[in-house]
C-alpha cells in the first residue's frame, strides 16, 4: 500500500514556512499560486498527462516546504518541476521544447496572467541560441536543488485514480456519470492551486473522498445515509476540513487574480518585483531567500553591542 501514499509535510516544515522570518503571507500565496498556474499552462502546451504535470506541482510544493521560493526564479523553479517529473515518466520532455514554452508562457504577448489576451507578437518570446543556453543551465542547477531537498524521493501518489475507484463502489457512476466524474476531477485539480498545500498535508484517499462528497453534493445525486467516508479510512473532522478547503478555493482564486495586479502587473510575479514589495514593507532578502524584518539604527547598535561583548567574553 506504500505506493498508494505519500510523504507529508511535517509540523515543522509547516511552522518554518509561515514562521515570522519567511515571507508575508499574501506574498507567499501570490507565488505560490501563480507557479502552479504556470506549471499546468506549460503542461498543457507541452502535451504532457495530466497526471505527470500534477506530479510535478506535488513535487514544486514539497520542494518549497524545505527551500525558500526566492532562492531561484520561481518560473526556473516550476520548469526544473516539470523537467524532472517528466523525465522519471513515460512522457520525458526535450529541453528545447520546455525552453520555448516557457519563453512564451513568461513573454508580453502570452495571455496567462493577462485579461484581455494582447495581440499575438512572435519577435515577444523569440528565442536565442544563448537565451536557451542560460536557460538550460538553470534548470540543471534548480534541478540538482530540489532533488537534493527532497533526498530524491520524487514517488507522487494523484487521488485521481482513487476516486474512480471509489466513484465505482458508491455506484455513484450509474448516476450522472460524466458529470459527476468530470466535477471531481476538477476539485482535485484546482485543490493543486490551494495555498493550504492540500496534496502535502493529506493522503490521497483523503483528497479523492473530499472531492467525492463536494461532487456529490454539486451534482445532486444521492448518497448513502451512512457515514460512508468512514469505509475509505477518513474521519469526520478530516473530511470536514478538506470539504471546506475546496470549495473555498473558487472565490480564493477569484480574489487573487485581483490582488495580484497589485505587484505583478499583469504577468508572472518575478524575483527583483517580489524584493522591491519587500522594500516598500521594509523588508530584506537573506542569501538564502529568506525574509527578514530590516533592522533600523537603534536595533543594529544594540546587536553591534552584543556581539562586541560576546567577542570580549570569549
Amino acid at each position: 500500500m506504500a505506493h498508494m501514499a505519500n510523504p507529508l509535510a511535517t509540523a515543522d516544515q509547516l511552522y518554518r514556512r509561515n514562521n515570522l522570518a519567511a515571507l508575508p503571507q499574501d506574498l507567499q500565496d501570490a507565488i505560490f499560486y501563480q507557479t502552479q498556474l504556470l506549471t499546468q499552462a506549460a503542461g498543457l502546451l507541452l502535451r504532457i498527462p495530466q497526471s505527470v504535470t500534477a506530479q510535478a506541482n506535488v513535487i514544486l510544493a514539497r520542494y518549497w516546504l524545505v527551500d525558500s521560493p526566492l532562492v531561484h526564479e520561481p518560473s526556473d523553479t516550476s520548469a526544473a518541476s516539470l523537467f524532472v517529473t517528466a523525465k522519471l515518466s513515460a512522457h520525458p520532455v526535450p529541453p528545447r521544447d520546455l525552453s520555448n514554452v516557457y519563453a512564451y508562457l513568461l513573454s508580453p504577448g502570452s495571455s496567462l496572467f493577462r485579461r484581455p489576451a494582447p495581440p499575438d507578437d512572435p519577435a515577444s518570446y523569440y528565442l536565442s541560441e544563448a537565451a536557451y543556453t542560460a536557460f538550460h543551465n538553470r534548470i540543471l542547477v534548480v534541478e540538482a536543488r530540489i532533488l537534493g531537498a527532497l533526498s530524491f524521493d520524487t514517488h507522487v501518489a494523484l487521488p485521481h485514480p482513487l476516486a474512480v475507484t471509489y466513484l465505482q463502489a458508491l455506484d455513484f457512476m450509474a448516476q450522472p456519470r460524466a458529470r459527476i466524474t468530470r466535477r471531481v476531477v476538477e476539485y482535485l485539480n484546482t485543490a493543486l492551486l490551494s495555498p493550504q498545500m492540500l496534496y502535502v498535508t493529506h493522503q490521497p484517499h483523503a483528497l479523492a473522498v473530499a472531492a467525492i462528497y463536494n461532487a456529490a453534493k454539486d451534482t445532486g445525486a444521492k448518497m448513502p445515509e451512512c457515514p460512508w467516508w468512514e469505509v475509505f479510512d477518513v474521519d469526520r473532522e478530516e473530511l470536514g476540513f478538506l470539504v471546506v478547503g475546496m470549495r473555498s478555493l473558487d472565490g480564493w482564486v477569484r480574489k487573487m487574480g485581483e490582488e495580484i495586479e497589485e505587484f505583478g502587473a499583469g504577468s508572472m510575479v518575478r524575483r527583483r518585483g517580489i524584493e522591491a514589495e519587500l522594500a516598500k514593507r521594509g523588508i530584506v532578502i537573506a542569501q538564502n531567500g529568506v525574509a527578514g524584518k530590516e533592522l533600523d539604527e537603534e536595533e543594529a547598535m544594540m546587536r553591534s553591542l552584543d556581539e562586541r561583548a560576546a567577542q570580549m567574553e570569549s
